[in-house]
């Protein structure tokens, strides 16, 4: 089992960044104020979905396609 703490990854043009999923919060890296909102707001939608990916991941399975923001 990894010992990060479960999160995803965020590229936005020249941008990158990480997401915690049980915090919602940037962790490294930057992004433009309004993309980081946009992204919280979607994480936030989907955390429960997030997580069980982030199981998935753990355990060496395909995560699950989570639906992008409209």
């Amino acid at each position: 089992m990894s010992m990060s703490p479960p999160h995803f990854h965020v590229q936005y043009g020249e941008y990158k960044a990480s997401i915690d999923i049980r915090s919602l919060t940037l962790t490294e890296g930057r992004l433009p104020r309004r993309a980081l909102e946009l992204v919280l707001d979607w994480a936030e939608l989907h955390q429960t979905e997030l997580l069980k990916d982030w199981d998935l991941c753990q355990n060496h399975l395909r995560p699950e396609e989570i639906q992008p923001l409209e």
